[in-house]
Parts: C-alpha cells; structure tokens; sequence
C-alpha cells in the first residue's frame, strides 16, 4: 500500500474490506489474551462464541462468550482468531480437514504461535477460496523461508512475530518472570512453570488454596503407609456444585501427585495408577470444591483408623477461609489445619485423654497449635489430632504412646 502511495497510486478499490458487525468471531482458546480479544469483539458488534476445554462457563458467559465444541466452532465462524498453546493435541489443529469444515470466505488470525496451523494446507484453502484472509505474526519456522508460498500469498498479511513488542510489555514481561522465580524459590506455585498444567490465572486464583490441599493430603496419605510401600492405586475424589465442565482439576491432581512422590521417588517405575472422581453436589457452586478426598488401595497401614469401612487408608479436606484442613480420617471425623506436623492417636474415648497427651507435651516442652477429637460413638473409640510446632523426640513419642487408652498413633510431616 505504501509502495502504491510512493508511486502516487490511489486505489480506493483495491483495499475494500468486509464489516466486523454481526459477523461471528470464533476464539481458540479462552485464557487471558482470549478474554480480552473476546471484549474487544464485543465491543465492535461481533457475536463471540469459544472453544476451550478447560475454560470455565461461568468466565466465559461473564463477557458475554458461549462456549462450544470444536467442530461448531469452526464450522460457525466468520473470523477465527487462535490463541491455543502449541502442544501434540494442537499441532496443526487446522489442516486439510478442518478447513473443510469452515465457511467459504473465512478469515484466520493466529498471532499465538507457529505450528498449531499446517501452513501447506492453509495455502491450499487461500488458493481454494476457503479461507479469505490470513493475518499471520508466527510460523512454524522463524524467521520463514524467503520463498515460502505463505508468506508472498497476495491475501495474507504478515509481521514478525511481535507480540508483546512494546516498550511497556517488555519491561513488564522481565518483572514478571522476576515475581516467578521468587516465587517459585519460596515454595510457592509457579503459575508459568513449562512442567505443570496450563491453567487460566484466575482460575489459579481461585484453586490456589484447594492446591495447597491437594498436596498437602498427598503427602499426608502416602505417610500414613510408611512412605509408600507397596502403593499401586490412588484414587482421588472431587466433590463439587458445580457441572463437571467448570471444573479444571489437572493441577490439583499434580499436586496430590507431588505430595506422594517426594518420599518415593520411583513411584512412576513401580506403577502407580491414580484415578479421579468427581462427586457432584447440590447448592451454590460458589467455591470451586466442597472436599478432596484421597484413597490408597490394598496396602497395610501404619494407622490403622485410616482405613475407611470401604477397606481402603482415606484422608479427607476442605478448605476453610482460605485456610487447608484435615477433616477426616478413615472414618473419623476430625477438623485441623494441615500445617507444622500432626501427631494422630486412635483412643479410647475417656475423661482427660486431652490433658494427658497435653501434659506430656508441654513436659517436653512441645507447642500444640491445634487440636481436634473424632469419634463414632459415647464412649467407644475416638481419633485425636494434635498440631505441633516443635519436633517431638523419641522419647516424648513413646511416652504417649505408653498411655494404656492410646491403641495406636503416628507422628506426620506436612
């Protein structure tokens, strides 16, 4: 155009464009910089419909955004904007065959990245008519070939991959991988880690605390059969109000992972399986979880009250004011925070158990943080979890457990 202009061309007619009002923008992929396009669109009169798989309803229907499948995505829209990762699931998601499925006269945006387009067959849909227009910042070669059909297309248009290219982005860009790495090196979640799953950040936000949970539950169960011997199926239930697809639990079930792996490093050469189900609830789908449970199958336990009436070591929690809790224990029902360490005593159910262990405690001079006692019935028997600060030694362990009401107890780390 500015050649033509240069040339002192004026060609009004070469340049005629098509109108963006009431057409159908379809987005691959609704994290954050789908979001926005999404109200940008809105914004010029586009209807807006999505495809993400991981995307929560709720988000996308707060912009005004209907979620749908892959293949009505594509078949409906008259502009496709891309904003997916580049993973095995998405290499050259649009080829030959779904751009079959498209409207004649469809226009493709993808300034997410290379390769989630087979350039070859976009070619082939350009000189078909099929596709319109292209916009292009990524190719799956950069910079492309000087010859590449693609790029000297007289109906695609072309720039260097420059995204986040402004002064602001990159110095934006360098505070947050900053944030990141402190972060990550206080222990806390690496949102950006390239190892774990990729997941919108305010839906991070919102399961940050169930994240703690997760882990924290994982590395309390594996304990309770003596660092993981033998362990071989883990399943793992969510139980939720609200529909299944609003519920991303990728990340969580890392977490658990993670939490019962440290202690058993070659968990993966010895086969364990985890399987997850989800429990749904009735009532308001405000928080995204109402509990996590994690069960271990056919493995001896070092507490004996872990194990459920179902046969297998249980470990329930929720999430209390942000705040992780461990609330029950086989089939006991207990309510402490999981942090520090827990020591956890099946008794008797008596007068003065508390001030027993508390006594000996404070003898050795051992904090408590929390307590909580669960029981099934008056007087039969009852699991107490006691939080401490302070690692208690040998000595102080063996003398609670020397209290003739104490059948059984066991010290873990969280």
């Amino acid at each position: 155009m500015v050649v033509l202009l240069d040339a002192g061309k004026w060609q009004r007619n070469k340049y005629v464009g098509v109108s963006l009002v009431g057409k159908t923008l379809a987005i691959m992929g609704f994290g954050k910089v789908g979001s926005e396009v999404a109200r940008r669109a809105k914004g010029l009169g586009m209807h807006v419909i999505a495809h993400d798989p991981y995307a929560p309803a709720d988000r996308a229907r707060a912009v005004g955004v209907e979620l749908v499948g892959f293949d009505e995505a594509i078949a409906t829209a008259d502009f496709i904007s891309l904003h997916m990762p580049l993973t095995p699931a998405t290499s050259k998601v649009l080829n030959d065959e779904t751009f079959a499925k498209m409207k004649k006269g469809v226009r493709i945006v993808n300034v997410a990245h290379g390769g989630v387009i087979d350039e070859e067959a976009l070619v082939r849909a350009l000189d078909a008519g099929t596709v319109a227009q292209a916009a292009l910042d990524v190719f799956t070669e950069e910079p492309p070939a000087k010859d590449s059909k693609l790029v000297r297309h007289e109906r695609v248009t072309v720039t260097p991959h420059l995204g986040a290219s402004t002064t602001e982005a990159q110095e934006g860009v360098a505070i947050e991988i900053a944030e990141a790495v402190i972060g990550a090196l206080k222990g806390e979640l690496a949102a950006t880690a390239v190892n774990a799953p990729m997941v919108p950040a305010e839906v991070l936000t919102e399961l940050k605390p169930f994240v703690v949970l997760a882990e924290k539950l994982g590395r309390l169960a594996v304990q309770l059969v003596g660092g993981g011997s033998g362990v071989k199926t883990i399943k793992v239930t969510y139980a939720s109000a609200r529909a299944p697809d609003d519920l991303d639990t990728r990340l969580l079930r890392a977490m658990i992972t993670k939490g019962i792996i440290e202690p058993i490093f070659d968990v993966f050469q010895r086969g364990l399986r985890i399987t997850e189900e989800r429990v749904i609830l009735d009532g308001s789908p405000e928080s995204p979880l109402e509990y996590v449970q994690v069960q271990i199958a056919n493995v001896e336990s070092r507490f004996a009250s872990a194990i459920s009436d179902s046969g297998e070591i249980t470990v329930e929690g929720r999430v209390k004011d942000g705040i992780p809790h461990l609330t029950k224990v086989g089939s006991f029902e207990v309510d402490v925070s999981l942090e520090g360490s827990i020591i956890l005593c099946r008794q008797v159910d008596q007068p003065g158990m508390i001030g027993t262990v508390g006594t000996i405690l404070g003898e050795e001079n051992v904090n408590v943080s929390f307590m909580s006692v669960g029981r099934i019935a008056l007087r039969k028997q009852a699991v107490m979890a006691i939080g401490v600060d302070d690692q208690p030694s040998k000595e102080t362990l063996k003398r609670i457990g020397d209290i003739s009401a104490i059948e059984e107890f066991v010290f873990l780390k969280l």
